[in-house]
């Protein structure tokens, strides 16, 4: 199974989990549902990092803040009906165009 169905697959699994479990909401509360998810993989990588005062050592916790993260995203996907493998092509491919053209990835 290639990259394409794995990434077909968990959209679809998704979806299912949120009809299933009667967990479909209003397109504004995913979008800050995933601001807020970001905001605690944030916190989280302050907090193994005792706020910049000691090397950052991953924890079992960022991996669930990640994880809780990319649930969001994904329901946000759905929701738009935006084909995640389709999107990441898009963006590799723009960010390539940038680094040939001016040797950076950033937008300015």
């Amino acid at each position: 199974m290639g990259i394409i169905d794995i990434m077909k697959k968990i959209q679809k699994q998704i979806k299912e989990f949120c009809k299933e479990n009667n967990l479909e909401s209003p397109i504004e509360h995913r979008v800050l549902d995933l601001v807020s998810e970001t905001g605690e993989i944030s916190k989280e990588v302050l907090k193994m990092s005792n706020y910049g005062r000691k090397k950052l050592i991953p924890n079992e916790k960022i991996r669930l803040e990640i994880g809780d993260t990319f649930y969001s995203l994904i329901t946000i996907a759905n929701y738009f009906n935006v084909d995640l493998e389709e999107a990441l092509k898009i963006v590799t491919q723009k960010y390539k165009d940038r680094i040939n053209k001016k040797g950076s990835a950033g937008s300015n």
